[in-house]
């Protein structure tokens, strides 16, 4: 493929000087790297420092955590709500975007006054999980030798960002959850929470998520990584120095890409784009683009101006891990032993994790909400439907914590 800098062509929409203290000052590529840097504005986020952190794999850091909260905890620290974000999220859930927070909050219309998630009733928290990009450790954190980790940032598995999440709540004093919610990757650790730490949950709420991560999904975030690593300007992970325009970010663009395939379905794609063209000259001359074209190459630009590529090789190897029955003895063994009421839910059209992995989960928990079936939602958005059904999510989650 040839690449060109028109890839890289949107502009910033906060002004011609990119936040941070060493991002470069250009509009027009992007910076080496785009997570949240020491001394840039912190915005919405807050910040715990937990202490040393071990890895199941090995590896020591000391773990500083960023998060939000919305609402207030009651006098008896009982309506305390954790939601866990995907794989490229963060904890701006709700709220603008602005120099801080470069996109919008990723689930408007879940938090608010009168909505599922009311903050005069419930105490909401979301962290940025260990090994992103937007405040909690990761690998472009500096590491007590004065350079960035990088790529030698800790092997991380679902189950040591679902311990570290853990951390963030004891050190917050909060002893128990009236629910924990996560959808995608966050539905992963939602699992993990139900088996590790059930008897502090009240409600679990597990959106398009399986219970273990097939081949196939493996191999395609294996795909995405190497997308990464074998970009020129990779630097073997240690590109946080490069100026703009000048780190991994065409391997960062095109492993997005990549991905947004996994999320959008074949036919939304298709009633969308069709074979349309975004230019005057049609494609079929030899010239212009599709329009599904543009729409990942936009997708692949912005993605750079928001995320690490670091922190996305971590992100994916550790969502490879992902197995709620890994010295468990099975799945189903593992499924059977976390008592707290659940509601899984599903997306009729999710190719990535399809709605069979979710009726798994669902028969298997003692206490489903909805039996051994997990509750569907029609859309046509593909695995991106729980982002962005949100009538249908929210009526789901007042299921859960009004029952």
């Amino acid at each position: 493929m040839q690449w060109s800098d028109s890839l890289f062509r949107e502009g910033n929409p906060y002004g011609s000087q990119l936040p941070g203290s060493r991002r470069g000052s250009s509009t027009i590529r992007p910076p080496a790297t785009g997570a949240w840097l020491e001394g840039d504005d912190p915005g919405r986020r807050q910040f715990l420092s937990v202490g040393d952190f071990e890895f199941e794999h090995g590896g020591t850091i000391p773990l500083r955590i960023a998060y939000e909260t919305w609402g207030e905890l009651n006098s008896d620290r009982s309506n305390a709500v954790l939601i866990l974000h995907a794989l490229t999220g963060d904890s701006h859930v709700e709220g603008p975007a602005g120099p801080a927070h470069p996109t919008a909050g990723w689930w408007p219309g879940i938090i608010g006054t009168d909505l599922a998630l009311d903050p005069a009733e419930y105490f909401v928290i979301a962290a940025n999980m260990l090994g992103g990009c937007q405040g909690t450790t990761g690998p472009a954190s500096i590491a007590p030798d004065g350079r960035e980790y990088g790529a030698r940032f800790p092997r991380t598995t679902i189950r040591d960002q679902v311990r570290a999440q853990a951390a963030l709540i004891d050190g917050l004093g909060i002893s128990r959850l009236a629910a924990v919610i996560g959808g995608s990757v966050g539905g992963m650790q939602a699992l993990e929470w139900g088996c590790m730490y059930g008897d502090r949950i009240d409600n679990l709420v597990v959106l398009s998520a399986p219970p273990v991560i097939d081949a196939m999904t493996i191999a395609q975030n294996t795909l995405q990584a190497d997308a990464i690593r074998l970009d020129p300007l990779w630097a073997d992970g240690d590109y946080y120095d490069a100026p703009a325009g000048e780190g991994p970010n065409r391997g960062l663009a095109l492993a997005r890409r990549m991905a947004m395939l996994q999320y959008r379905s074949d036919t939304e794609l298709d009633n969308r784009f069709g074979r349309s063209w975004q230019s005057a000259l049609a494609p079929e001359h030899g010239h212009g683009r599709y329009a599904v074209e543009s729409y990942l190459d936009f997708h692949g630009n912005r993605f750079t101006r928001r995320f690490d590529a670091n922190s996305y090789v971590t992100l994916t190897t550790a969502m490879n891990t992902h197995d709620v029955g890994r010295n468990r003895g099975g799945v189903e063994a593992a499924l059977a032993k976390v008592q707290t009421k659940t509601l899984v839910v599903g997306i009729d059209s999710d190719t990535l994790f399809r709605v069979d992995t979710q009726h798994r989960i669902a028969a298997g928990l003692p206490n489903s909400v909805t039996g051994d079936n997990a509750y569907v939602i029609e859309s046509p958005f593909g695995h991106d439907g729980f982002l962005l059904e949100l009538p249908e999510v929210s009526a789901a989650l007042r299921r859960v914590l009004e029952a």
